[in-house]
């Protein structure tokens, strides 16, 4: 069978004409290639025009996830695929909004990425070391977005050798087991491309902290540490942790962000929508399965994620036997247009220390970690459950699902990968059709289809 070739993509927004990276999109529907010899300008705009593509998809990417791992409802009128395709299926791989998403927009950030590496050895007007740290940026940002198309497209296929020439055949699908090693090869790659003092360019403020080769660095093997647990590498967890950022001293929040704003050429954060009236609702488990502080209140991240709001009924209204779910649940984790979304922060990183060491049979520095979290993030007391693994991978997976609600498709990834989603919801449908938890996406029918 032939297919489309996505390794034709033509890059999406790989600006030129700015060197900072500030989101200023200034000709986005006909983005210019870098070329040859790219002056320090042009490099700075390819690397916004990375972060932009990135960016494409986060917000979408964390509203999706979170429907799928039961984090939230969208009951939208106007549109019941959310409610019906999404939940029940099938999934439509010929629809880029649905089934057929979280391909196109990481591919495009890839590509844009293999645009940059073509040709920033040729930039006479940047040192070798600037030269060398732009490529570890661009292969850092290249492994984050083939993380989101394989945890995404858990049962499939994917194609990694995605910087061909137009005349080139289409790039071969690989299997997920390859196209992970594919990703441990960029970060590493990345680690050792990432010297010098600084980058040439200026990285927007979610990359505060962590806007120098040194600093991007422990950015680079958080990604890592990540990618080591969903491949049950959890000696090797451990040691790219300790090279990351990971600080249980540390505010739980510090962390690498996408920025988003309301200025010229911005985009606002398109989850900052109100908790009272949107068609944005947490799913009601959310609530029923929260733990108690000392004082009864609810786990504190659940209290700082959510509200009471205008209960409404989605679900199917045309078939018998009629089947609804409600919730009553408002989003308040984006309160401002300009609200940033995390790509991962430390609070992921002290629980995936956790994961490691529960896994490695490792129990007081687990629980110390899981501590660490309850008690300063959910307000909870210390646990004081069973230490067994299963009890305590129960326990990670409730602390992951409340510290990272919203944020990126945690939910969904964390309890697939232990084969225990029938956790993470009551039945709302029953069917028939009954409501799933799908394992993965279709490959989009464009991929698969025979040229013509």
């Amino acid at each position: 069978m032939t297919r489309t070739t996505l390794s034709r993509l033509l890059p999406v927004l790989a600006l030129v004409g700015t060197g900072g990276c500030d989101y200023d999109i200034a000709n986005p529907n006909s983005p210019a290639v870098i070329g040859e010899n790219p002056s320090a300008a042009q490099v700075g705009a390819a690397a916004n025009g990375i972060l932009i593509a990135t960016r494409q998809d986060l917000a979408d990417w964390a509203l999706d996830a979170a429907i799928w791992g039961r984090e939230a409802f969208r009951i939208d009128p106007a549109d019941t695929r959310f409610v019906q395709e999404m939940m029940q299926g099938p999934l439509d791989p010929g629809s880029r909004a649905f089934g057929g998403d979280h391909w196109l927009e990481p591919y495009s950030a890839i590509r844009s990425a293999n645009d940059l590496l073509a040709v920033i050895s040729t930039a006479s007007s940047l040192t070798p070391e600037q030269q060398s740290a732009t490529s570890g940026f661009a292969h850092t940002l290249q492994a984050y977005n083939f993380t989101i198309v394989l945890s995404s497209h858990t049962q499939d296929q994917i194609p990694v050798d995605v910087g061909r020439d137009a005349s080139a055949p289409p790039a071969p699908f690989v299997t997920n087991a390859e196209a992970w090693n594919h990703v441990i090869a960029l970060l590493d790659q990345g680690a050792t491309e990432l010297v010098g003092d600084a980058f040439p360019f200026t990285l927007p403020a979610g990359f505060a902290g962590f806007n120098t080769p040194a600093t991007f660095l422990q950015f680079n093997r958080a990604l890592r540490a990540r990618v080591a647990v969903y491949r049950g590498d959890y000696a090797g967890a451990l040691t790219f942790l300790s090279q990351s950022f990971l600080d249980p001293a540390a505010p739980l929040d510090r962390g690498v962000y996408m920025d988003f704003g309301t200025g010229a050429g911005d985009v606002a954060n398109p989850l900052a929508v109100s908790s009272q009236t949107s068609e944005n609702f947490g799913h009601p488990t959310l609530e029923t399965q929260a733990q108690l502080q000392p004082g009864g209140a609810l786990d504190q991240r659940f209290l700082n994620k959510l509200v009471k709001r205008p209960s409404r009924s989605g679900g199917t209204t045309d078939t018998e036997p009629v089947q609804t779910f409600s919730s009553d649940l408002g989003w308040i984790r984006y309160p401002s247009p300009s609200s940033p979304i995390p790509i991962i922060k430390n609070e992921e990183l002290i629980l995936l220390r956790a994961e490691a060491n529960i896994n490695l049979n490792q129990v007081v520095p687990a629980v110390t970690d899981l501590n660490v979290v309850r008690q300063t993030s959910g307000l909870l007391a210390p646990y004081a459950g069973a230490v067994d693994q299963p009890s305590l991978i129960n326990e990670l997976l409730y602390n992951k699902r409340y510290s990272l609600m919203y944020e990126g498709g945690h939910s969904w990834i964390d309890f697939r990968r232990y084969g225990l989603t029938a956790n993470l919801q009551a039945i709302d449908r029953p069917g028939p059709p009954p409501d799933v938890i799908f394992p993965t996406l279709p490959i989009p029918a464009a991929e698969t289809q025979p040229r013509t």
